[in-house]
């Protein structure tokens, strides 16, 4: 969990789009530098008000339907927005699209911050706060954080060669993954809604179907 979690969250490409929304929105055509600004401060509120509806309802509806929920429609948006580009910009790249186009990318965009709000961006830090035994969460945790810092140095370092080399097969790849850590939860993920902290390996673990066989109930603590 601790190497898995934080590493999932940044290979749903949040701060990709984040970081280069207004050069991906110029290149496939936004109208100047102040458009494609204007666009990174919408997909901004779009990210926050959706991580208001997660802390909302996360006690309400669980973690895991919000990692399912948010995964399938951070999925569909980087399909979506891979496959505009296919259509429109091409293979070479040297294709050109109208404003309809490059609204369409920013309503996509929208919609992949919509699920990354709701799930992978804040219920991360809820889920890295719950599962560790009482122990070794101080361990757990700084694991998770450095983590998290390294892959997201990687990816910004590597995104504009990917995108250059791949086109828009590079959102393709981060759906790729979006796949790949929504079955992670659905499969490895329990839910730790309503759990104390001090009952998590008695409670979560010790029932889960894969991992019981990996949990002792003596003293709370992981046969190793």
């Amino acid at each position: 969990m601790a190497l898995a979690v934080p590493f999932f969250q940044m290979a749903t490409g949040i701060f990709i789009i984040a970081f280069y929304g207004p050069v991906i929105l110029q290149s496939v055509g936004g109208s100047g530098t102040n458009a494609a600004l204007q666009a990174a401060i919408i997909l901004g509120m779009v990210n926050i008000a959706s991580i208001l509806i997660s802390t909302y309802t996360v006690d309400r509806c669980g973690r895991r339907k919000l990692f399912i929920t948010g995964g399938l429609s951070m999925l569909v948006a980087q399909v979506g927005m891979g496959i505009s580009l296919a259509l429109t910009v091409g293979e070479a790249g040297q294709g050109q699209i109208g404003k309809f186009s490059a609204l369409e990318m920013l309503l996509l965009m929208c919609l992949f911050g919509v699920g990354f709000g709701i799930s992978w961006g804040p219920l991360v830090w809820v889920i890295q706060g719950e599962v560790f035994p009482m122990r070794v969460r101080p361990i757990g945790n700084s694991i998770s954080v450095a983590i998290n810092l390294a892959t997201t140095f990687l990816l910004t370092q590597t995104f504009l060669q990917t995108l250059c080399v791949f086109r828009f097969g590079a959102f393709l790849f981060y759906a790729c993954w979006i796949v790949v850590m929504t079955l992670f939860v659905v499969l490895f993920l329990p839910e730790t809604k309503g759990v104390p902290l001090d009952s998590m390996v008695t409670s979560v673990w010790g029932k889960h179907w894969f991992w019981r066989r990996y949990t002792t109930n003596v003293n709370d603590a992981f046969r190793l």
